[in-house]
């Protein structure tokens, strides 16, 4: 727990700076955290990082998260998806040269997880670009639902909301803790307004990214299960790995954009 706590301060000290001064900080904070998320995801398919495939991932997922900025220093033909979609035959390429060491499913799963890490990471950025207030909002969504449904599943809890993928979540600490989060965010939004939405549409938006995170949450547990892993990664003691941190986030952030908030 001592671990825990002093892993929690010092991440807190790194990344709550970053985030409020932006800029490039935060572009290459990113970058650097989606590199890492899709390390973890290399690891866990047993694939060495200095392998081919994983510095192909690694140039794809970087593709996806950069900022639009620095996508202009290309020729205006050449945009992002093209970009990733190259590294994708790469991908598929090495499969004929490995002579199918490297397979098909490897492809796949790396594709997959590249999307996954890299959209996620890429809205991150997109969410400071527009203001502090809408990363806040995110990051409050998060971590609220997270900490409520924490406190609340180990007073209240007696049923398990999915017990074959993480047998510790509760429907009670669900429920509860996603009420904490609308209403403390509501208040956030109605003091500190991100867009023109009404009572009803904050309380809607903030209950669907609550519901959201959670779901992002168990897509990374279902993901450690499928491997037999107890932590995505080892790079926060106590904590796990970036994806254990930022798996709520991941799923969050795409929903706002869905929304129209970034």
């Amino acid at each position: 727990m001592k671990q825990r706590v002093i892993t929690a301060v010092v991440a807190l000290i790194i990344f709550i700076p970053i985030i409020i001064i932006g800029g490039t900080w935060i572009d290459v904070a990113a970058l650097v955290l989606g590199i890492i998320g899709i390390s973890e995801i290399l690891v866990m398919k047993k694939k060495l990082l200095v392998s081919p495939e994983s510095i192909l991932s690694f140039l794809g997922v970087s593709v996806l998260i950069i900022p639009d900025a620095w996508m202009n220093l290309l020729p205006s033909y050449i945009d992002r998806m093209f970009l990733f979609y190259v590294f994708v035959i790469l991908l598929l390429l090495l499969t004929v040269f490995s002579k199918n060491m490297f397979t098909f499913d490897d492809v796949g799963v790396i594709t997959l997880g590249m999307l996954y890490v890299g959209s996620g990471f890429h809205y991150f950025l997109m969410a400071r670009e527009l203001s502090l207030t809408t990363l806040l909002y995110a990051l409050f969504i998060v971590w609220i639902t997270d900490s409520g449904a924490y406190m609340f599943g180990r007073t209240f809890g007696k049923h398990k909301l999915a017990p074959h993928i993480s047998p510790n979540k509760t429907w009670e600490g669900s429920v509860l803790g996603s009420l904490a989060a609308v209403i403390i965010c509501s208040i956030f939004l109605i003091l500190y307004p991100i867009n023109s939405m009404g009572l009803l549409t904050i309380v809607i938006v903030s209950a669907l990214l609550s519901i959201a995170g959670q779901f992002g949450d168990l897509i990374e547990s279902a993901l450690k299960r499928y491997y037999d892993v107890k932590d995505s990664g080892k790079i926060l003691p106590g904590h796990g790995g970036i994806l254990d941190r930022f798996d709520s986030l991941l799923l969050v952030l795409p929903i706002m954009h869905l929304v129209g908030i970034i």
